[in-house]
């Protein structure tokens, strides 16, 4: 049974994912993560990828086609996985991916260190606090709450005043976690 061009009838896809890591082992998951995740061609990992996304990955489907998704996706998917199934060794690799050049993978990557506190991912998210979307923004604050330290107190009251109330309530909540974590 399939869900529109390329979608198959399938379970949701953290199960998915947790069923591929358990199938697998999580070294190898996370390895295949880490590359997706830094860059890897979508061609080495097609049968994982049907795991982290859901689509059926078949000759002709859209996602096989860069252009129409783009290698940011790829990316993301990469981080998503890590964002079910961790390992420390994924690390770098996650704070890194902070800093891509596109909004997705970075906000996938922050909300992997906020849900695992990635040790090192407080400059990247304080940078991240200063993104045009207000989304990105948000999820910065929440890294924060959880991965910042005295030197990105400043990111987080920078967003006491922005513009958008989502994003200034987390600031809030942001930086009470924060002073509360470093006994201010």
């Amino acid at each position: 049974m399939t869900h529109g061009i390329g979608m198959v009838a399938r379970p949701p896809v953290a199960e998915s994912i947790t069923a591929l890591a358990d199938r697998i082992g999580v070294p190898a998951f996370v390895s295949v993560c880490v590359d997706l995740l830094t860059g890897a061609p979508r061609e080495r990992h097609v049968e994982e990828l049907r795991h982290l996304t859901g689509h059926a990955w078949l000759p002709g489907d859209p996602v096989l086609d860069h252009e129409a998704w783009k290698d940011f996706w790829v990316r993301t998917w990469g981080a998503r996985g890590l964002l079910h199934v961790w390992h420390d060794s994924a690390t770098a690799a996650v704070v890194a991916g902070l800093g891509d050049e596109h909004y997705r993978p970075a906000e996938m990557c922050l909300k992997t260190a906020t849900r695992h506190e990635v040790a090192g991912a407080g400059d990247g998210a304080a940078r991240l606090a200063a993104h045009d979307l207000p989304r990105v923004r948000a999820q910065a604050l929440r890294c924060l709450a959880v991965s910042g330290d005295s030197e990105h107190v400043g990111a987080v009251t920078a967003c006491l005043d922005d513009p958008s109330d989502v994003v200034r309530r987390q600031a809030a909540r942001a930086l009470e976690a924060v002073e509360r974590r470093l006994d201010r």
